[in-house]
């Protein structure tokens, strides 16, 4: 058994169609389709609702089970839908769409500052990349002109599939240190901005992302954080 990652090829799904598959004996739900991200690679999982004919769930996030399952964690204990029935899932899509900027505008921070990231984060209001970064940027207020000016030209935001052994040839699209693309599966999601020789940017992506960077809308710097010795944080923030 396993979920069908709806919100992967329809990121802007807002609402499916779907059927209980099983329960968890924690309280969960497992549907055969999910357009409920899954917590992973730094975006939090979804809220939303669960809605069936006499019944209504609010589910505060998703999470990974076994096997390929996505588990729908319900927000306090309340009734269940029965394994077998027809439900309803409706995602908290503001908050949802939110991730989607942040996340393209993280991979956008990682090409104005082309330095090894170490690690990550995605909010609803701000992200955040580490870096492998021995020295600060000396002019944050260029490299934020310069992620903006990215955003601004609007690049259309697409994936892409190649298998295991055509990324282990091309080491140099993994940008993290620390935490390697999912592998075993045969292939490997690639998310691309831009296109042809207006690419800017290539590298592995579970994640969902806006359809153009446009849709980001302007973002500002915060201050560069030192964590260790040669790792120092950068944050972003929506406007």
């Amino acid at each position: 058994m396993s979920t069908e990652p709806v919100f992967r090829a329809q990121p802007y799904l807002r609402d499916l169609d779907t059927r209980v598959e099983a329960l968890t004996p924690e309280g969960g739900v497992i549907c055969a389709g999910s357009v409920f991200y899954p917590t992973g690679g730094g975006q939090p999982g979804d809220a939303g609702w669960l809605r069936w004919s006499d019944g209504a769930l609010e589910i505060a996030t998703a999470v990974k089970g076994e096997g390929g399952t996505i588990i729908l964690v319900p927000a306090e204990p309340a009734a269940l839908p029965s394994p077998g029935m027809r439900v309803q899932q409706e995602l908290a899509w503001e908050r949802r769409h939110r991730h989607m900027r942040v996340h393209t505008a993280l991979h956008l921070l990682s090409v104005v500052i082309p330095l090894p990231v170490t690690g990550g984060q995605i909010g609803a209001d701000k992200g955040r990349l580490d870096f492998d970064m021995p020295d600060p940027p000396a002019d944050m207020a260029a490299l934020e002109a310069e992620l903006n000016a990215l955003i601004a030209r609007d690049l259309p935001v697409t994936e892409d599939w190649i298998t295991d052994a055509e990324l282990g040839a091309n080491p140099g699209l993994v940008k993290t240190l620390r935490v390697a693309p999912p592998v075993g599966q045969g292939r490997v999601r690639l998310i691309r901005i831009g296109a042809g020789e207006d690419q800017v940017d290539l590298q592995p992506c579970g994640g969902t992302h806006v359809a153009t960077t446009g849709e980001i809308g302007p973002v500002r710097l915060g201050k560069v954080e030192k964590k260790g010795r040669q790792n120092r944080r950068v944050s972003l923030y929506l406007v």
